[in-house]
């Protein structure tokens, strides 16, 4: 288990100006709210990245992203303190604290995928009903998707979604 700070304490220390923050998460979650001030440092690119001297938190989602980057850097042989925000993202607004979006920022993935699932079982269901009873296959084809995504933790729709031209982020 990784060293973790509270929001609170982190909220202080930032304030002081003692500690940067590393947000591991991909460039569209960090669009869509981060804490200020942040630098947006995917996971996968972290082991790359040119870091700033001194202390660090970093942060994603729900801790288990963080923590895992907490571990590499410790790995690696980081020679500066390093934390992971206790209880992510969440933690941090939970505590009252504010949270910086950019313009323009992409609606979050998996509510693009229950838009598109939801339009595409509707759409067969229409298209069953008036033009041919075969098109109820689209919507057993698209909850099928979405069952083996539960089951599997792969979802191909978020990652088809994820690199339309309209979740590119540009930070």
């Amino acid at each position: 288990m990784s060293p973790s700070i509270s929001a609170h304490d982190l909220a202080e220390q930032l304030h002081s100006q003692r500690v940067a923050v590393i947000d591991v998460r991909e460039p569209m979650e960090y669009a869509s709210g981060h804490i200020a001030g942040s630098l947006n440092v995917p996971l996968a690119r972290l082991h790359l990245a040119n870091l700033p001297r001194g202390p660090l938190v970093l942060v994603c989602q729900s801790g288990q992203r963080s923590s895992k980057g907490v571990q590499n850097l410790l790995q690696q042989g980081y020679s500066h303190p390093v934390n992971d925000l206790a209880g992510g993202l969440p933690s941090w607004q939970q505590a009252g604290l504010p949270v910086r979006a950019l313009k323009n920022a992409p609606l979050p993935l998996m509510r693009q995928v229950q838009i598109a699932a939801g339009s595409l079982v509707l759409l067969g269901l229409i298209l069953s009903n008036t033009v041919a009873p075969a098109w109820i296959l689209l919507s057993w084809f698209v909850g099928a998707g979405l069952v083996f995504a539960g089951v599997s933790g792969f979802c191909g729709m978020a990652r088809l979604l994820a690199v339309m031209p309209w979740n590119k982020v540009d930070l």
